[in-house]
């Protein structure tokens, strides 16, 4: 016996439709969108768009093998390692999922599922800035050769102290801007060194070559400028200035860069003025052939604070880092994780809740560094011995912790701390463990 099976497409003698296990535009689009897009589209730092199914089944294939890799979207912090805003990380089902689309063909889907793309409007994100600073002159970076480091000094008009609720960056040219850093200097010691260095700006890797008075923040491809909480802001001091610190990268032809940045100040009463605890180590010695050179540093801190964001900083062949507080009750609770450094991926993590850490807490750092010939990001070969320095054949061990104290009025006690340790050794120059 023969036994037919009709469709109730079939019954109606409407024609059968296909519906993909999985599409572009219901499982792609999402993730791309969310995840890709800021950095693919027009007038950003990424070669190529992504913000259409033409533009990523065009390169399906690729985006499917950097993402096995987690190459890319760039985002280094290991998820349950603090939660942060703007994480641009995928699952493991989500990257599956995309090579499930690729090995299917790269089916376009249903067009009642595609979700709306994307729109980057030019000007401030923001609204206009209250005071906008813009480099006096263009840098030309070269055509070639290595990575550009490079620090500008750009006034502030600040007759006194200034409190600042935001800050955005506007790259004039995105396609050589890799990252940017914002420091504070009220000293005159970056504007000397800009003075002695001919061009527009002078040349440090690592830091701005001088001990900073404060700080803004930083960009990244990708990143979108984001207020602080009400009442929190970042102070700049009488007489400071903006030194501003490029990543920029030669794109086969001479490029220009004339960067702004746009800072808004608070309308809001003052309530809480973010402070940064420079949680570091200076004993760094690093000896050739070394896989898993280990540097320690801690600080126990004074006064209860909440953790509003961290930014961790070492240089070529730094393997991982973690950072942890211990609480007086011997709870550990985990700061953040980056399992593969990547010094060309540096970000600023801004968590989704301050964290709160109660007086007595003690915060710790330890990073792991490979000088072996095996790790392909060593810069020397055969390996060098490498110690704490600025230059980029020397490493650093840094986690910059911004926080705000539960009460204002203590903020000096923490800055005596900070200072004490320093002098002992533990902040400025760290335990080093092999």
């Amino acid at each position: 016996m023969l036994f037919v099976v009709l469709t109730c497409a079939a019954w109606s003698g409407e024609e059968a439709v296909s519906t993909p296990a999985v599409s572009f535009n219901k499982d792609i689009a999402p993730l791309v969108f969310k995840n890709c897009s800021s950095c693919h589209h027009s007038g950003e730092v990424a070669p190529f768009p992504l913000l259409n199914f033409e533009d990523v089944s065009k390169h399906g294939k690729q985006i499917a093998r950097v993402t096995q890799k987690r190459a890319m979207p760039p985002w280094k912090a290991e998820p349950g390692y603090g939660e942060f805003h703007d994480a641009r990380r995928l699952t493991d089902e989500q990257i599956a999922l995309i090579q499930k689309w690729v090995d299917a063909g790269m089916p376009e889907g249903l067009a009642a599922d595609l979700p709306p793309a994307p729109v980057y409007k030019d000007g401030w994100q923001l609204g206009e800035p209250d005071q906008v600073l813009k480099m006096p002159e263009a840098y030309t970076v070269p055509a070639e050769g290595k990575d550009v480091y490079r620090c500008f000094v750009l006034p502030i008009d600040c007759p006194e102290d200034k409190y600042v609720s935001a800050v955005e960056f506007r790259p004039s040219n995105r396609k050589v801007v890799h990252h940017a850093l914002f420091f504070l200097d009220n000293t005159g010691a970056a504007r000397r060194k800009d003075e002695a260095d001919p061009g527009p700006g002078y040349t440090s890797f690592g830091g701005i070559g001088i001990l900073p008075t404060g700080g803004l923040g930083g960009w990244a491809p990708g990143a979108f400028p984001r207020a602080l909480p009400d009442g929190i802001v970042r102070q700049v001091k009488k007489g400071s200035e903006l030194v501003l610190q490029l990543h920029l990268h030669p794109t086969g032809k001479p490029e220009q860069e004339q960067s702004m940045i746009g800072l808004y100040f608070s309308k809001k009463p003052v309530e809480k003025i973010l402070a940064s605890i420079p949680l570091r180590s200076r004993a760094i010695d690093i000896p050739p052939g070394e896989k898993a050179y280990k540097v320690k540093a801690e600080f126990t801190t004074p006064i209860d604070v909440q953790i509003v964001g961290i930014t961790p900083h070492a240089h070529l062949i730094c393997k991982e880092m973690k950072g942890k507080a211990y609480l007086p009750d011997g709870t550990m609770k985990p700061l953040i994780w980056i399992k593969d450094w990547d010094f060309n991926w540096q970000d600023q993590y801004l968590y989704q809740t301050p964290m709160k850490i109660p007086a007595g807490t003690r915060l710790e750092l330890d990073f792991t560094y490979d000088n072996s010939s095996e790790n392909v990001r060593n810069p020397n070969s055969p390996p060098k011995r490498v110690t704490y320095g600025e230059q980029t054949a020397d490493e650093m061990a840094i986690l910059f912790l911004q926080v705000i104290g539960e009460n204002q009025r203590e903020l000096p006690k923490l800055r005596q701390a900070m200072v004490q340790q320093a002098l002992k050794g533990v902040l400025g120059g760290g335990v080093k463990k092999k």
